[in-house]
């Protein structure tokens, strides 16, 4: 993957949400709200697509080993009655990610950045980078950092307004903010337009949480700014889910972790390297 030097795409007036997660969203939902239970599953994104439509395939399951034929030998060698030839071993993925959830990361992709939630309603999650080496061992490289997602949790199955973070496997290839580059390998637009006026859920100020975005490629044009409000699968599917600087309490749908965090995740962050964010509650990813 090149790294853009020109942006495309279209800007808006405002900062698509989390762009639209400022007062009017954030003032008429009370943290202490019931959170609906949505269907169970994990739904991933197809590599540089909208991910809530079509998971990617996924491998074949590894079968296990059969014994080998018992043609001769003595007892114990290989081949001999008894004995059974080495079974292959099934792929092994960053901490916590389980073997569905390790079949949706493609297989040319060599950073995953894991955000574990702790259940399916909590707004509080644990964030690791991780990277695959030459001998295909996922090895943590930044983390672990705490980290918010929505107020009511997650879903693998996001509707604007629903207050939950996608459940899933997703691209990261765009990035921007109010703020200039502080050193990202993934093409990023500095804008005035990352603007996030307003309080927050739990009244915070929502001041400077655009400094630094990543946009998360679910209902998104993939290589376009973290601006453009294009939706492929509709509005009424939600959009503009970013990682982007805590203010302190739940978001709308993003993850958020603090600046200094975001300027390493910035930094680190390769094209080359064809990133993914897994995210969602240990259960599901685990799985």
């Amino acid at each position: 993957m090149s790294v853009r030097n020109v942006r495309t795409g279209p800007r808006v007036v405002t900062a698509a949400l989390c762009a639209t997660l400022a007062v009017i969203g954030y003032m008429k939902v009370s943290a202490e709200e019931p959170a609906p239970n949505p269907a169970p599953g994990v739904r991933a994104a197809a590599k540089n697509a909208g991910p809530a439509t079509s998971p990617r395939s996924p491998e074949a399951a590894v079968s296990p080993g059969t014994p080998a034929p018992g043609n001769s030998g003595a007892p114990g060698a290989a081949g001999a009655p008894g004995t059974t030839a080495s079974e292959p071993k099934a792929p092994v993925g960053p901490p916590g990610v389980g073997p569905t959830t390790l079949t949706q990361i493609p297989d040319g992709t060599k950073q995953a950045f894991v955000v574990t939630g702790g259940s399916l309603n909590t707004s509080k999650s644990t964030a690791v980078l991780y990277e695959r080496d030459a001998a295909g061992r996922w090895q943590r490289t930044g983390g672990p950092w705490p980290a918010h997602n929505a107020l009511r949790g997650w879903t693998n199955d996001h509707w604007a307004g629903d207050l939950r973070t996608p459940i899933g496997v997703f691209r990261l290839g765009d990035a921007g903010g109010r703020l200039p580059d502080p050193g990202s390998k993934l093409p990023y637009d500095q804008d005035e337009q990352f603007v996030s006026p307003g309080t927050g859920f739990l009244g915070e100020p929502l001041e400077g949480s655009f400094d630094y975005v990543v946009a998360i490629d679910y209902n998104r044009v993939s290589g376009t700014t973290p601006l453009n409000r294009e939706r492929p699968l509709g509005e009424d599917r939600g959009g503009g889910v970013w990682i982007h600087v805590d203010h302190g309490g739940p978001t709308q749908a993003c993850i958020s972790l603090t600046a200094d965090v975001m300027r390493d995740l910035l930094r680190a962050l390769d094209p080359a390297k064809e990133p993914v964010i897994v995210m969602g509650p240990a259960a599901e990813i685990g799985r």
